[in-house]
């Protein structure tokens, strides 16, 4: 079977997992997000048959798969049915639901595997792998478990005949079954009656949390599925939230544009903070403003990277995994990543927006304050000296700086949005001097960023190319969506960068040359923009052919191929269902023209 991003999303916001179209585990990261993926398959050119990597059920002769999420949940059910007509179900899911006041989410994949019709044979295949591949993991044999060696050891409990999963040997499946992988901790009670007790706890989570979200009227489940991706994109423990879950996904075929992205950027995260605040899920913000404010504690002088480990850690450095051969067999796969090295400063903007909502939302049970404030405000001071020079900008160039439009603009808005805080806390004084900075700075803006000839806002200061961040900056505040300018500059994104419903975030060469796929988030701020300007109606058309793009589960990657319509770059990507979110909302009919 040729390896693809057809793959369901399971996970707890300590470890996540991928499971392909025939049930298989193929990608997952033990003890947490971002650690050795000991189910790896999904980055060898087998596709999940090799003996490393891969937790599979297989069903013998299978003929026919289907597989689905449990209603409003992160529970996924994949069935199988063979050529003869017999068939099962596998119920995979990580454990998450509240328990002695806090929220339990162990490091643990839960598998039942039961029999629906027929008497289906089968062969579990479970072999973790270990060093990125590198050797399958050492495994020792008891009773029920098999234990693996690992820097965090782990074993998998089981009901499972272990000669079969030892021997790998098929055998009937004549009775429900279950395998709980987590912690080296011994099981006191019966696997199957553990599992669907922890299976049932999670539903219930995951449906409780789904009645909280204030969804809108239209594309409902869109935004369900987009929202739990998103909660499942964080890790708890410290409120980091990934890019995304996978590394070195090519943006395309065989371009080595090979990226980890299971690190924290500020700037997706903010996106990510925001989309959730807009349905209401505001504890992910509280969450990720705990992490920025231990990360500025440690930050010389206030400087932020643009990407940190999800533990905080400032040091990414990027090295190659070469016992792993990629997706497809396109390497290199890489781990860490060197962005953390480069200077973005839109950073400074992505955090006083994010801890924005804090100072005006009533809901939350520790506000802004004078303090917050004032430890914003150094946030501020760094933007407004660094608005002006050179980045490697929002698209993360690796061979050259320049003073992108974007960077600046956030800066912009560090000072504009530190200026309404001050206003609500009655600060008159601060609130003056930053609207004088939001002041200068907007006018250097416009002056160095609007390229008269071409009518359009550019890339970068002085430069001629346009690129599609420029869409936010009605979003952002920056113009208005009416502004001459800005319309101009949509009308020149369009002509330059638009293919169907898809857009390219730019076209010019880079590092690698031209980019070959479209950038999946850009196609939804190309919808935003378009029902900014009053094209609302075409707007919906183009969102609606967005949907169609996501894969069966109703998840997208960073990527898609205009020409085969084929999901490339990591996956899931937050910025993409980010992007499912604001449309969405913006899009959607008010409840009173349904209710």
């Amino acid at each position: 079977m040729r390896t693809n991003l057809e793959l369901a999303v399971i996970g707890n916001c300590q470890v996540a997992g991928l499971i392909d179209s025939l049930g298989r585990l193929v990608w997952g990261c033990l003890p947490r997000l971002d650690g050795d993926p000991v189910f790896c398959a999904l980055l060898d050119p087998s596709g999940g048959d090799a003996e490393r990597g891969v937790f599979a059920v297989d069903l013998l002769n299978a003929e026919a798969s289907e597989q689905t999420y449990q209603r409003n949940t992160a529970v996924v059910l994949t069935r199988l049915r063979d050529c003869a007509g017999n068939e099962l179900q596998i119920t995979d899911f990580c454990p998450r639901f509240r328990r002695h006041g806090r929220i339990f989410r162990p490091m643990m994949f839960v598998r039942l595997i039961e029999p629906l019709h027929g008497r289906p044979r089968v062969r579990l295949r479970l072999v973790p792998a270990e060093r990125y591949g590198f050797q399958p993991a050492r495994m020792a044999t008891g009773s029920n478990h098999l234990r693996f060696d690992a820097d965090t050891p782990y074993r998998a409990t089981t009901d499972a005949p272990m000669t079969a999963i030892v021997d790998q040997r098929p055998f009937v499946l004549d009775a429900p079954l279950a395998v709980i992988l987590g912690p080296d901790e011994t099981l006191t009670e019966s696997p199957l009656g553990f599992a669907r007790n922890l299976l049932h706890r999670t539903t219930e989570y995951w449906q409780g949390w789904v009645r909280t979200l204030a969804v809108p009227v239209d594309w409902t489940q869109a935004v369900i599925r987009a929202a739990i991706t998103l909660k499942l994109c964080t890790y708890e423990d410290t409120g980091a939230v990934v890019a995304a879950l996978t590394t070195s996904i090519p943006e395309a075929p065989d371009t080595e544009r090979n990226w980890d992205y299971r690190y924290c950027w500020l700037r997706d995260s903010f996106f990510v903070v925001r989309a959730l605040n807009r349905l209401g899920a505001t504890r992910t913000m509280e969450g990720y403003l705990r992490y920025i404010s231990n990360l500025a504690e440690l930050s010389p002088a206030q400087l932020l990277q643009p990407v940190y480990a999800i533990s905080g850690d400032a040091h990414l450095e990027e090295q190659e995994a070469t016992s792993l051969a990629g997706y497809r067999g396109m390497g290199p796969v890489r781990i860490g990543n060197h962005a953390f090295s480069q200077r973005q400063h839109d950073v400074y903007g992505s955090i006083i927006l994010a801890a924005t909502q804090l100072f005006f939302d009533e809901r939350l049970v520790a506000p802004g304050d004078i303090a917050v404030f004032q430890r914003l405000e150094s946030f501020g001071e760094q933007a407004t000296r660094l608005y002006d020079q050179p980045d490697a900008g929002p698209w993360e160039l690796r061979g050259s700086e320049a003073t992108h439009t974007l960077s600046a603009v956030m800066c912009w808005c560090a000072c504009d949005r530190l200026a309404r805080i001050a206003q609500r806390l009655r600060l008159g004084d601060s609130a003056a001097r930053w609207i004088g900075h939001a002041t200068t700075l907007r006018q250097r803006i416009l002056s160095s960023a609007w390229n008269e000839s071409r009518g359009a806002f550019v890339s970068h200061f002085s430069g001629t190319a346009v690129d599609a961040s420029a869409l936010l900056l009605p979003q952002l505040g920056f113009v208005s969506p009416s502004d001459p300018r800005f319309l101009s500059t949509l009308k020149m994104i369009e002509t330059e960068l638009r293919v169907g419903d898809l857009l390219f975030r730019y076209r010019v060469p880079d590092d690698f040359g031209p980019p070959k796929n479209a950038f999946t988030t850009c196609s939804f701020w190309y919808v935003n923009a378009l029902a900014a300007v009053g094209r609302r109606d075409e707007a919906r058309v183009i969102f609606e052919q967005l949907l169609a793009r996501r894969n069966s589960l109703g998840l997208l990657s960073e990527h898609i191929d205009p020409q085969s319509g084929e999901q490339w770059g990591n996956y899931p990507q937050t910025y993409s269902m980010v992007g499912i979110i604001s449309s969405a909302v913006r899009l959607s009919r008010p409840w009173e023209e349904v209710l």
